[in-house]
């Protein structure tokens, strides 16, 4: 019996693939599951790991980060200085930075794309990484020039990020006359994504993988081992896993909740703590959840200790505040609530009725509570639905969307309660808070209010406590009022062949390829085009 099976059995789950994918595929050096098909290729407007993930491998920011210990290291920039009050920074770019036409990568690069990024237009997720930029300029083409507002602490760490990638602006250029309207869509074809990091796609396959071959052209391309890297576009749990035991994958993130205790037992699997959230988001838009009462009392009303001891299993920590307790140098808001499930669905009872709901009043009407398709998405959407149904008589009906729908249904606001993460993209606890603010792209929770958002702007001018404090009453306010609700912390969930180096876990759970390599020969048949082992 198969270790996949054995597995399932013991645990007492069906490892039965809805697809798997196809393996007419020259051999890969290096296979890995990427959890569902990108929504977008275009660095500046995604947000989603899935995503990111892809993204690493085709851009290159000014720095990147070490796979580590995510300190600062070169990327696109050789070396950087900052003037003495932290407002003007100079990057130097790689001499030898290539697109991967063999075109110089130059500081206009960069600057086309950071405005592009700021244009209201683009719709960026991540615009805001830029709130606090003054002006930028090449001096000349190797140049760039960043004048700052006020200094930001953390703003190095914000030029290793995916969307300050430069984009190669002739070329776009030259799509755009060739493609009219449907340049957007074009642009994801390998034979026109034209790209400055150690990989390049030469192979797309909707809904099923994307291949990358070693860009030939980059400035590092010496360092970078793996030649040929394929990502499998995978949406359920289970085939996610049995390619990974099977050996026709070296590396997944995801796999199903219920096996976690027997795979904690395995030398593959080492989770860390990570600066990220799993949570729910509450359209404050839309009766009755316009009501806080509401949402605080459905947000009481879920067991996290119960979740994360029955459901999750891997380590993770229950969350009643949204930062998790790993943020350097913040001390998330002290949880009011959670030493007694029984007492804090009393307290949800209570707010309800204070909001008119409950026996001999009126009853909740029905909502919808919306997920992305994955089997542990809907494990945690059917507990904690059957907690609101016992304890509060609120029917939620469970709707699963694919993931480019789901996210799209998120930004219109056409849901009730819907499944959401966060995986804070520099190591900072404001990197969590500052997606709630009222225009911020990625609120998507009709949820404003200035005096938070006015926290936050202190916080940046701010340092030390006086900061970590301003940032605790800013998520004090976001608690309060309950736009979303807090479930768990994450923990990393990466089972990766321990025959791979340059793979670490990190509070980001980001983990750059042009790092990766083999401390010795993969072993045979562990890629797509062989029959597993």
């Amino acid at each position: 019996m198969c270790a996949a099976l054995a597995l399932a059995l013991a645990a007492g789950w069906s490892l039965l693939p809805a697809r798997e994918p196809s393996r007419e595929s020259a051999r890969a050096d290096f296979t890995f599951v990427n959890e569902g098909e990108p929504s977008t290729l275009d660095p500046q407007q995604t947000s989603g790991v899935p995503e990111g993930r892809l993204l690493r491998f085709l851009y290159e920011g000014l720095v990147v980060r070490h796979p580590e210990t995510l300190a600062p290291l070169p990327g696109a920039a050789a070396r950087w200085e900052t003037s003495a009050d932290g407002l003007t920074w100079t990057f130097q770019l790689q001499p030898a930075g290539r697109w991967s036409d063999g075109t110089p990568v130059e500081a206009e690069d960069f600057v086309f794309a950071w405005r592009r990024l700021r244009d209201p237009a683009t719709a960026a997720p991540y615009a805001g990484f830029l709130d606090a930029v003054r002006a930028l300029h090449a001096r000349d083409a190797r140049t760039l020039v960043v004048e700052l507002e006020r200094p930001v602490e953390f703003f190095l760490e914000l030029c290793a990020h995916y969307a300050l990638a430069p984009l190669p602006r002739a070329q776009l250029a030259a799509l755009v006359a060739r493609e009219g309207a449907g340049w957007e869509r074009a642009w994801g074809r390998p034979e026109n994504l034209v790209v400055n990091g150690p990989y390049r796609l030469v192979e797309r396959r909707i809904r099923d993988r994307l291949v990358f071959e070693r860009n030939e052209h980059y400035w590092d391309a010496a360092q970078v081992a793996l030649p040929r890297v394929e990502a499998l576009t995978v949406e359920h749990v289970g085939t996610m896993l049995n390619l990974y035991l099977t050996g026709r994958a070296h590396w997944t993130g995801n796999f199903p909740l219920l096996l976690a205790p027997e795979l904690l037992a395995r030398p593959d699997f080492r989770p860390g703590a990570q600066l990220g959230t799993a949570f729910y988001r509450f359209n404050t838009t839309r009766p009755p959840l316009d009501d806080a009462r509401v949402r605080r009392a459905l947000s009481l009303c879920i067991d996290r200790r119960a979740l994360v001891a029955r459901v999750t299993q891997a380590g993770e920590r229950p969350q009643w505040s949204f930062v998790p307790d790993c943020a350097p140098g913040y001390a998330p808001v002290a949880a009011a609530h959670g030493a007694d499930f029984a007492a804090d669905a009393a307290a949800a009872r209570a707010l309800l009725a204070e909001a008119g709901y409950g026996p001999g009043v009126r009853a909740l009407p029905p909502i919808e509570l919306h997920f992305n398709t994955q089997a542990n998405n809907k494990d945690l959407a059917e507990v904690i639905a059957d907690g609101w149904r016992r304890e509060l008589g609120l029917e939620a009906r469970l709707v699963n969307r694919e993931w480019k729908t789901f996210l799209d249904a998120q930004k219109r606001l056409d849901y009730d309660v819907s499944r959401s993460s966060w995986v804070a993209d520099h190591p900072d606890a404001i990197g969590m808070l500052e997606i709630f603010r009222a225009a911020g792209p990625n609120n998507r929770t009709g949820w404003a209010d200035a005096q938070y958002d006015a926290l936050l702007d202190q916080a940046e001018l701010a340092r030390g406590a006086e900061r970590a404090e301003l940032l605790r009453r800013a998520e004090a306010r976001l608690i309060e009022a309950a736009p979303i609700a807090p479930l768990y912390g994450y923990v990393t969930k990466n089972l990766v062949d321990p025959r791979l180096a340059g793979f670490h876990e990190n509070a980001l759970d980001e983990h750059p390829p042009k790092f990766w390599r083999w401390k010795s020969a993969p072993p045979a048949g562990a890629a797509l085009g062989r029959e597993p082992r």
